[in-house]
């Protein structure tokens, strides 16, 4: 009677496997983290360069003028009737979005885009 041989993998087999996974792992993850970071920072400039867009719009057609923080409140940029946004954004993380007055740049989180550019700590 023949006895059948079965076929299985070795310890070493399954340690180098692991270990090709854990290299994998080592480089994906670092690039993972860092393409989440730039999305999240990419989602907070758009959405401040929108309420400015939007609050710019909103100064000529009323027009205010620079430190006016009375005719383009956020309650303006987001009424239904006015449409210059349809609705105030929410950010990546945690914080708000601030308006400001007319002349001066929208914040989240009290920095302005540039300053999010410059430091994105906090991410």
């Amino acid at each position: 009677m023949k006895r059948s041989k079965r076929k299985a993998f070795t310890l070493v087999e399954i340690m180098i496997v692991v270990l090709i996974i854990g290299i994998l792992l080592a480089i994906a993850i670092p690039n993972f983290i860092k393409a989440r970071q730039n999305s999240r920072l990419q989602t907070i400039v758009a959405n401040l360069k929108q309420i400015e867009n939007a609050k710019e719009q909103c100064a000529m057609d009323k027009g205010a003028s620079n430190g006016d923080t009375t005719l383009c409140t956020q309650a303006v940029l987001t009424a239904a009737t006015t449409g210059y946004m349809k609705s105030w954004p929410s950010g990546p993380i945690s914080g708000t979005y601030a308006e400001n007055a007319v002349g001066t740049a929208p914040t989240f989180a009290t920095k302005d885009a540039d300053a999010w550019k410059a430091d994105p700590s906090g991410l």
